[in-house]
């Protein structure tokens, strides 16, 4: 488990590796990986957007940035949180993520959080099981 605060605001990322989606021979592995984020603060928050650097292990940086997660813009107020699962295909096998998602306060204040980076790391055995 990989863990952030940023404004009270608690990030943990739990990835997995998922050898039954991906296919190590053509040069493709999937991770999944649950959020949760968790509003430790006193005024209540709403998640905007995304921004997130994944990199392989060549070094290949991809960034994506769009609204929200998983379809939703979630609110959360003083003790609340939201989790959500999503994932992510690389063509090596193994890499890392990190990013921040664009927050704003119920009085309009824009902040971002920080994702806290995390490994995308299969062993030699998920790669081998397909």
């Amino acid at each position: 488990m990989y863990r952030t605060v940023t404004r009270d605001i608690e990030v943990s990322v739990l990835p997995r590796f998922m050898a039954e989606r991906s296919a190590p021979d053509n040069g493709y592995f999937f991770w999944a990986y649950t959020i949760e984020i968790t509003n430790h603060g006193r005024e209540t928050v709403q998640l905007k957007n995304r921004h997130w650097r994944i990199t392989d292990a060549n070094g290949r940086l991809q960034e994506v940035r769009g609204a929200g997660v998983v379809g939703e813009e979630p609110v959360l107020e003083p003790g609340e949180s939201f989790e959500y699962t999503s994932g992510v295909p690389l063509s090596t096998s193994s890499g890392f993520m990190t990013g921040s998602y664009g927050m704003v306060t119920a009085t309009g204040e824009p902040f971002d959080i920080d994702i806290p980076a995390f490994s995308l790391d299969s062993s030699p055995a998920e790669r081998t099981l397909n």
